[in-house]
């Protein structure tokens, strides 16, 4: 090897003095007085790649050091502060043994039972800070009956919030437990550890008033339990909110007798006031909205379809029944199904989320004062994740922007509860206005609201613009004054014998003048008059709709006589029923005798379905065809009359264990058919008034008369 001469322009590559340093070549240790002369020759050379290699190990040795220190810190930290999360949780004990346990059940179609319960369980919290409450879906308490018997004789303090629909029906979240409860064995006093409360929401038009919460307040007495104070009956065809104002003033009394020792009766002397409830509220730049369409699918064939995970489906079909010559109009839907696992019966109802008119929405857009392109999401917890205090908060919809949030999720033509005039206030800049909406909301408004609101049908929309300086934020808007749009029932009016995948529905266009001068049109109904099918066009019109099960059934028995009574879209249920029996008879069974009372006002304009109707009484599907045209003769003639004419042969047929099926509007019609049947059953069976009442019941009662009724 040469030797190195400080002459010669030797340059080693950093990458060989590297290597070199590594392995040890250059070691003073290793090399001789000119070795090192050398070795520093070479360092010289090479002193910018020797300050970066320096500067380059000093930061090195510095990120390890910081790093070392900040996990060591870090540990420290953690041993000292506990996480936040488990702070704020460890105090909230709903099962402390030291406290007394109340229990608040509701069952609910719309959510006022559930808002109701909620509102009882705030202001209960409030005023009794040695009890815990619980706020409890009657769906989610047990999985059989077993489990609601074992939990149920544990409850020592209970309330429960119970709605009735139909022809004095229990909700579907309240059916199992209701079941149960009036249907299940004899069990004596078994609830004498128990003090209860309930509170029923109905409405005075229908002959069931309250039905489900005098049973379920009537057996919890006869089984042991303590009345708290007599069974509310809410009236939603009044002021809903008054009565449950009223019902709670007789509970608290009762309670502090329970709950509050002697040194805590003062704890309660101040006013309580419900908060306005408000969702937290996240904006979007439209660029980075999140997206998400609403709940619904129709790909998955394994799907549970319930209000809450409804089902996407279009519009396959669209046609009018009235003739030109009508005023009125009726629509004929037919939903497809088909590839969506969504499946129905014969009886059942259909449910379906419909959306706001344009001008609707325009309108509340206007009140708001907002755009209708601002994109938001609502949310129920802070931004730690814990829940926004009251937790009386519907679900959140899915982010989209505010016009497709008034479309599909606010009711904005029903009148706007006390509760939503309170929201208003707090957020009007004029006083005046102010005072006005608290006055109306307040027991000395009472009158006032009663008629301005409630008989005047003032929508939500009316009143906002009754007050314009009230500008709610979203998230109080969509919390406390717009309730949420809820889905509209149907009776299905087709048979999966004959129509496996379509869903048919015959709806009424709902189209009236309110006692302000106000255009009334029906959200769903008008709807489906504009609906688009899809035998036009592949961009059709489409819902989110789910299937709730009836026990509007025809008898297990063909051969079992049934009398069928549906005035205008009362058919509806009994076109299904004939094509059950048509596809029945095609397939060999043996039908009893059928009668079918329609009515219509003439049968040039509204006789709806009637070729399909001949063509059950042709082909057998249907023994016998009894029309009521009340627009037609001198006099006006209904179903019930014509009942009367057909008695003989009616109470043939119920003689014979025929069946009585009644379907259409409960505040008029379905009221006169059961007196008429009544005094049909008095004549024919030459009963005094009693006994034939006592029939008409045991009728009901045994399942051979039944009201598909709204």
């Amino acid at each position: 090897m040469e030797p190195l001469s400080s002459s010669s322009s030797m340059k080693i590559s950093p990458l060989n003095l590297m290597s070199a340093i590594i392995k040890g070549r250059m070691d003073p240790s290793n090399v001789s007085s000119e070795s090192a002369a050398e070795v520093a020759t070479i360092l010289l050379e090479n002193k910018e790649f020797i300050m970066i290699l320096a500067t380059s190990i000093a930061v090195l040795i510095g990120c390890v050091v910081i790093l070392v220190w900040r996990r060591s810190g870090g540990q420290k930290s953690k041993l000292v502060e506990p996480p936040e999360r488990k702070v704020v949780e460890k105090p909230v004990v709903e099962d402390d043994d030291d406290k007394k346990k109340v229990t608040i059940f509701f069952g609910t179609q719309t959510g006022t039972a559930e808002g109701f319960a909620k509102a009882l369980a705030e202001e209960a919290k409030a005023r009794y800070e040695k009890a815990t409450f619980k706020v409890v879906d009657l769906d989610d308490y047990a999985a059989d009956d077993d489990e609601y018997e074992e939990k149920l004789k544990k409850e020592t303090l209970a309330f429960f919030f119970l709605a009735t629909y139909g022809d004095g029906e229990p909700t579907d979240n309240a059916a199992t437990f209701y079941r149960w409860f009036t249907e299940g064995k004899e069990r004596g006093e078994w609830l004498q550890n128990m003090h209860y409360g309930v509170f029923g929401l109905g409405n005075r038009q229908y002959e069931h008033f309250n039905q489900v919460a005098k049973v379920v307040d009537d057996l919890l007495a006869e089984q042991g339990a303590k009345r708290l104070a007599p069974v509310g009956l809410g009236d939603d065809d009044q002021c809903i909110e008054d009565d449950f104002s009223a019902w709670r003033e007789l509970v608290w009394p009762e309670l502090d007798q329970l709950l509050l020792d002697e040194g805590d009766a003062h704890t309660v002397s101040t006013p309580y006031t419900a908060a306005v409830l408000e969702y937290r509220v996240v904006f979007y730049d439209p660029a980075d909205a999140p997206i998400k369409d609403n709940n619904c699918s129709n790909a998955n064939g394994h799907a549970v379809y319930d209000a809450q995970h409804p089902c996407r489906s279009n519009v396959a079909v669209r046609k009018e029944l009235h003739t030109p010559a009508s005023d009125r109009s009726c629509t004929h839907l037919e939903f497809d199904i088909a590839g969506t696992g969504l499946s129905y019966e014969t009886g059942d109802h259909v449910a379906v989320y419909c959306e706001n008119l344009v001008e609707t929405v325009e309108e509340a857009v206007r009140l708001l004062g907002l755009s209708p392109d601002t994109y938001f999401s609502i949310h129920a917890d802070k931004e730690d994740g814990m829940p926004l205090s009251g937790s009386s908060l519907p679900p959140p919809f899915p982010p989209c922007t505010l016009r497709t949030a008034l479309t599909r999720y606010a009711d904005l033509l029903s009148s706007p509860k006390k509760s939503a005039l309170l929201a208003l206030a707090a957020h009007a800049s004029d006083p005046n206005e102010a005072d006005r909406l608290r006055h109306l909301a307040s027991p000395a408004g009472k009158d006032e609201y009663a008629q301005w609101v409630v008989a005047s049908q003032r929508s939500l929309l009316e009143v906002m613009a009754e007050f314009p300086s009230a500008k709610p934020p979203l998230g109080v808007f969509f919390a406390s004054v717009s309730q949420r749009l809820q889905p509209r029932y149907y009776s299905i009016s087709s048979s999966p014998r004959m129509a496996p995948t379509r869903i048919h529905v015959t709806c009424a266009l709902v189209y009236e003048t309110t006692p302000t001068g106000r255009i009334h049109k029906g959200v769903c109904s008008t709807w489906m008059k504009n609906a688009v099918p899809l035998e036009k066009t592949q961009d059709c019109s489409w819902a989110p709709i789910f299937v709730r099960q009836s026990n509007f059934k025809l008898p297990a028995e063909t051969k079992v006589p049934i009398i069928m009574i549906g005035p205008g879209t009362g058919l509806a249920p009994f076109r299904g029923f004939l094509q059950e029996r048509l596809a029945l008879k095609e397939a060999g069974a043996e039908l009893g005798p059928s009668i079918l009372f329609f009515g219509c006002r003439n049968r040039r304009m509204d006789y709806i379905y009637e070729d399909e109707l001949n063509n059950f009484v042709d082909s057998g599907a249907l023994s016998e065809l009894v029309v009521a045209f009340s627009r037609e003769g001198p006099t006006k003639e209904y179903v019930q009359h014509k009942m009367m004419e057909k008695a003989s042969d009616m109470w043939n047929m119920i003689s014979q264990g025929g069946y009585i099926y009644v379907c259409g509007d409960a505040k008029g019609m379905a009221r006169d058919v059961h007196r008429s049947l009544h005094t049909i059953v008095q004549d024919q069976g030459s009963l005094d008034s009693s006994k034939a009442e006592s029939m008409v019941k045991n009728l009901q009662m045994t399942g051979r008369y039944l009201r598909d009724v709204w």
